[in-house]
């Protein structure tokens, strides 16, 4: 019976675990370019931060309309990573974030802020929109009718 317990318990924590990931911009990049014909939304977010946790939800109405197309909404936290087990993990599950959520593992912030978009000055939200054809990036809070008619117009 204890057996069973240990391995129950692990499975559970694996699968916490699994829905955070670390990512690097090598990762980011590497991901965006396999992706032949989807468009991705990356939100850059962050748990301490209102607007950010305010517009949460609209991604994940965006996610589950585009479920069975071309469309990949990542959510990028940019805590800190010693915060990946108390804050993150926690605050996921709390809310019930279904899209692919990610943990940013990168040292320089000036070098990954410049990689995004030369012109981010750091402030989040933010949110990248990427296919082969565009790239966006914008610095501010999406309402729910904004984020969708961003993303509309991509195409």
């Amino acid at each position: 019976m204890r057996l069973f317990l240990v391995i129950c318990l692990s499975i559970i924590t694996y699968s916490v675990n699994a829905q955070v990931k670390l990512l690097t911009l090598d990762d980011l990049d590497k991901r965006i370019a396999n992706g032949k014909d989807t468009t991705y939304v990356i939100n850059f977010w962050a748990t301490w931060c209102s607007p950010c946790v305010a517009e949460l939800p609209n991604f994940e109405k965006l996610r589950l309309a585009n479920l069975h197309k071309p469309v990949k909404v990542l959510l990028v936290s940019l805590d800190f990573k010693s915060k990946l087990e108390k804050a993150v993990i926690p605050f996921v599950q709390k809310n019930k974030i279904n899209a692919e959520v990610f943990l940013l593992n990168e040292p320089d912030q000036q070098q990954y802020l410049e990689r995004i978009d030369k012109k981010w000055s750091g402030a989040i939200p933010a949110t990248l929109f990427v296919n082969k054809k565009v790239r966006r990036f914008y610095e501010k809070e999406f309402t729910e009718a904004e984020l969708k008619g961003t993303f509309l117009s991509l195409k």
